[in-house]
């Protein structure tokens, strides 16, 4: 690796190999020496990004934040409300191959979160995240500010309920049943 490579771009090579390794192999798979190999490193260099296990996690963890935060702020604000919160929701499903690698490091990590207690504060930071944008998609739809905590509960489950079956899909198999699903909850908040 070139020394001249910035801290952060080697954080994202190492980082993106990371979720690679994960959503393909699992936890048990994230090493010093497969994360390497998967980025095309040498195992010094991860190890001097990475100095420990929990920080290739966390990192590993904000990266995917990160990307589906970005994603969402790229959300032109000039759609009407309904529009911009069905793709907010839209971005929440692993409807495509990174969105996939996305929930199944998101589930590797919260699994390990259970009992990593210094991965478990990035992993609030994900669901708090996750609850907000739920409110902001009911904000959206003009749901009373006292009910949204509810409605957002529920949009949350919502979603990871579909979230978690549309990622179990056999290859090549639709998730449009899961849109529609997605569609008609979002047209009975629009109902109020």
């Amino acid at each position: 690796m070139a020394r001249s490579m910035d801290v952060d771009e080697r954080r994202r090579i190492v980082s993106e190999a990371a979720c690679r390794v994960l959503a393909r192999d699992g936890l048990g798979a994230l090493s010093v020496r497969n994360v390497a190999a998967e980025a095309g490193l040498p195992p010094s260099t991860v190890r001097y990004t990475f100095p420990t296990q929990a920080s290739v996690r966390e990192h590993t963890i904000t990266l995917v934040f990160d990307r589906i935060r970005e994603r969402i702020d790229a959300i032109p604000d000039e759609l009407t409300p309904a529009r911009r919160a069905r793709r907010i929701v839209l971005e929440l499903l692993p409807l495509d191959e990174e969105r996939v690698i996305e929930l199944e490091v998101y589930l590797a990590l919260g699994n390990a979160a259970l009992t990593d207690v210094g991965l478990r504060p990035t992993l609030d930071r994900v669901v708090a995240a996750m609850r907000t944008w739920c409110e902001e998609v009911l904000r959206l739809f003009g749901v009373p500010a006292g009910d949204r905590e509810y409605e957002a509960c529920r949009l949350h489950a919502l979603l990871d309920g579909l979230a978690m079956q549309v990622v179990r899909l056999a290859p090549g198999e639709s998730a449009d049943w899961a849109i529609d699903v997605l569609d008609r909850h979002l047209d009975g908040i629009a109902a109020g």
